[in-house]
């Protein structure tokens, strides 16, 4: 497949047609270009749904700290949507610290955050963004325009399939605000543009739009691993779908699990293959790995960002380690993980496991002080060097070409595990034990790391889920359907604001709605305790 070359951004008139008056976002408009002049060349069409995927990789219109970036609030290295994703995600929870201390990042790593927490601000303002391109680029799409700009039966069939995968992108960033925001403002391409305050809507309607979408769009997506590598087809449909339903319990008390066995065995029956190599899935070349299903794409040259995979690379370079051997040229000492994920391996050099990824030397297990980067061992999963050893193509400025694999076959054999597991109907206990030592038999390079069925149980999926997916941007949604995020006896060091750790109020299981969202949107409600 080719790779979507999402540097090739049409930077048009689509941000002055964007602007939600509600004020959740810092959108910046001004651009003489009007939908007409874009949209009558066909060509285009293409270059502006790449900025819709360019929205998840890229800060803003100049690249690389350029000074135009999507947001201000933040800095725009800071604000890039895969870095904010990751810190939500990650530093809330056991599998990352950080010993950085800009502004309110340090209350994340304590899950001690408030409402005005710039970091949690910036994270829904970059969802709202997404939303706003997505509708905006939808709006241009309807059948009714395709139909007056005198195009091809070709053209507007291709154009339809750019209309679902920004269907697609909206569905993801409105489940992220789903799952990390819970009651927010829905806002959809007929609601148009214009001074008006979007209605708030609860967490359970948001569910079922999302629900909708993704059901209307499964067919109208080109078919599994048949579009250009990064772009969205019907597999990355399935495994949101999946994720969904899964999380169902949370999102709505009902609990969905058959669902998720119908949507991850269809994503597990569309072709997909483990790549036989664990590492290959996060190094530079990883655009050639199996099993990626839907991946965000950098390229040193010209996708440049100080968030993506620049971020997890780098920030996690610290003490002894020699940043040439990851392919970059500096480092940003930072990141670490803590001894609840180094402990779920009983050998952690990898010699056993091939997924145990952490630098030892010089580092300590324990952290009683995350501000100090020879507390906890780093994460060495993220290289900027290829399968066979080679630098990415911009070492010497240190912008990676590796992608970030969003959706994988891995997590998707493990959905359909932990959804047998609670009871959903479609599938077995052999066949997810079958995926299950799958997966080891890759880490171990052979039978040796196998299990049983008495061994496949739900607290098994949580630690090999943990094993398998870790830095992936997954756990605090993870821990929260298991029940071990808040009020609950599972700590890790600095949980709570203390060493030890400690259990958080269930407040936490929600981010707060930013303080600067309320105050433009009178519609929205801050959740309880916040």
């Amino acid at each position: 497949m080719k790779k979507l070359n999402i540097n090739r951004l049409f930077l048009v008139g689509i941000l002055s047609l964007l602007s939600l008056s509600c004020g959740d976002l810092d959108l910046k408009p001004e651009n003489q270009i009007t939908s007409d002049v874009v949209y009558d060349d066909f060509g285009n069409y293409k270059n502006v749904l790449a900025k819709l995927y360019g929205g998840y990789a890229l800060t803003g219109q100049q690249g690389n700290q350029g000074g135009d970036p999507d947001i201000i609030g933040l800095d725009e290295g800071f604000s890039d949507y895969l870095r904010l994703y990751y810190n939500l995600q990650e530093l809330s929870t056991d599998e990352a610290v950080i010993s950085w201390n800009d502004g309110s990042l340090p209350d994340i790593v304590t899950v001690e955050w408030i409402a005005n927490n710039e970091f949690i601000g910036a994270m829904f303002s970059r969802i709202y963004f997404q939303v706003a391109l997505a509708n905006e680029f939808i709006r241009e799409m309807s059948d009714e325009n395709l139909d007056s700009r005198g195009l091809t039966e070709a053209q507007k069939t291709e154009a339809r399939i750019f209309r679902a995968e920004a269907r697609f992108i909206r569905a993801l960033s409105y489940w992220h605000a789903l799952d990390m925001f819970g009651d927010i403002a829905l806002v959809k391409e007929e609601d148009g543009v214009g001074s008006y305050f979007p209605e708030r809507v609860e967490r359970i309607a948001l569910f079922e739009y999302i629900e909708s979408e993704l059901l209307a769009i499964q067919n109208e997506l080109i078919d599994a691993k048949q579009n250009e590598y990064g772009r969205a087809d019907k597999a990355a449909a399935w495994t949101l779908l999946t994720k969904l339903y899964l999380n169902a319990q949370v999102y709505t008390g009902v609990e969905r699990n058959s669902e998720a066995i119908t949507y991850a065995s269809h994503v597990i029956n569309a072709g997909y293959t483990l790549d036989p190599n664990y590492d290959h899935l996060f190094l530079a070349d990883n655009n050639s790995a199996e099993g990626i299903i839907f991946s965000i794409n950098y390229d040193g040259t010209n996708t440049q960002t100080n968030g993506g995979t620049k971020y997890l690379i780098l920030g996690s370079i610290t003490g002894s380690m020699n940043q040439a051997d990851y392919g970059m040229s500096e480092r940003w000492p930072g990141l670490r993980t803590t001894k609840n994920i180094v402990n779920l391996f009983d050998d952690i050099t990898g010699a056993t496991d091939s997924r145990a990824m952490f630098h030892a030397d010089g580092q300590t297990l324990e952290i009683n002080d995350f501000t100090k980067t020879t507390q906890g061992y780093p994460v060495t999963k993220f290289k900027n060097i290829t399968s066979t050893g080679e630098p990415g193509s911009n070492m010497a400025n240190s912008f990676p070409d590796t992608d970030f694999p969003m959706f994988r076959l891995a997590d998707v054999y493990l959905m359909y595990a932990e959804a047998v597991l609670r009871g959903g109907t479609g599938g077995s206990t052999a066949t997810a034990l079958e995926y299950i030592n799958a997966l080891r038999e890759r880490a171990y390079g052979d039978e040796s790391g196998n299990i049983s069925a008495e061994d496949l149980t739900l607290d098994f999926i949580l630690d090999e889920r943990a094993r398998e997916l870790c830095y992936e941007m997954h756990r605090r949604t993870d821990l929260i359907r298991f029940g071990k995020f808040s009020n609950s006896d599972y700590v890790w060091p600095w949980k709570g604001g203390v060493q030890e750790g400690r259990p958080v109020n269930s407040r936490f299981d929600l981010f707060p709605i930013p303080t600067a969202a309320i105050l433009a949107n009178p519609n929205l409600k801050q959740h309880d305790g916040y």
